[in-house]
């Protein structure tokens, strides 16, 4: 699979932090002339450049450094989970995405709450396993430490026999026109299952993540029910939302209104 391919030559040069024409024809098994188109396409999106004789990656330390990614924006993430947190209730069946903004969504659940999670990251199931009356389900059953989350195959027959009632969602970036992206095939395969199960679909992300995109588009900006983000929306995303009734929850006014 074309798609799959350019994922894993995407993630090779992040691993390796630069890397020649030569090494990466032989190491996917593929003609040059394929290399140098896959690249072209991987550029895009700006993760990638060409130099002498290869390519060298622009984020070689995005993913791997988790915990520097954790501390970024804490103020500004702590602030969205908080928001997220309050739309939960008893007796909920809600999917709790992997992700440096969601992953504060735990601790700001009354101790005592009595609900269900889904989950594939290894934070949630470690914040989660302290509440009394939180029943755990995980998806996936490889772990991946770049991203603290678990992945897996026969991804579809595990979360569709589940209805889950809301479904709080990261993602790489935003936009209008290519929704929600992610890098990642594995990540993307359960992000994109959930969206189909879940009734209530909520996102998470701070103002740094609008009007970009990555590779996979894991669901269209029109699918969610509610954005909760830190800053006011441009004009343009207020009137996709007013249209698609879209809920804004905007962290700097704390408070939830239809846009």
């Amino acid at each position: 699979m074309k798609a799959k391919r350019l994922i894993e030559i995407e993630n090779y040069i992040e691993l390796k932090g630069s890397v020649s024409l030569d090494e990466l024809c032989e190491h996917f098994d593929v003609s040059k002339n394929t290399i140098r188109r896959d690249i072209n396409l991987i550029i895009e999106n700006g993760k990638v450049e060409k130099v002498y004789g290869g390519v060298k990656s622009l984020v070689n330390s995005e993913l791997v450094a988790f915990e520097h990614r954790h501390i970024t924006n804490q103020t500004t993430k702590h602030h969205i989970a908080a928001a997220a947190a309050t739309l939960i209730e008893d007796d909920d069946f809600i999917f709790i995405d992997s992700g440096t903004t969601t992953v504060g969504i735990i601790d700001q659940l009354p101790p005592n709450i009595n609900i269900t999670i889904l989950t594939n990251s290894l934070d949630i199931i470690n914040s989660a396993s302290a509440f009394e009356n939180i029943r755990l389900l995980l998806v996936g059953n490889t772990y991946k430490p770049e991203t603290r989350s678990f992945v897996g195959l026969n991804i579809e027959s595990i979360i569709g026999k589940y209805n889950i009632s809301k479904a709080f969602m990261a993602a790489s970036a935003v936009s209008i026109e290519n929704g929600l992206t992610n890098s990642d095939l594995m990540e993307y395969d359960i992000k994109r299952n959930v969206i189909a199960r879940a009734t209530n679909i909520y996102l998470l992300v701070d103002h740094s993540k609008f009007d970009k995109s990555t590779l996979l588009t894991y669901a269209a900006l029109e699918q969610i029910d509610g954005i909760i983000t830190d800053q006011r929306l441009t004009a343009e995303y207020q009137q996709f939302c007013h249209t698609h009734h879209i809920d804004v929850i905007d962290t700097n006014i704390t408070e939830t209104r239809r846009i």
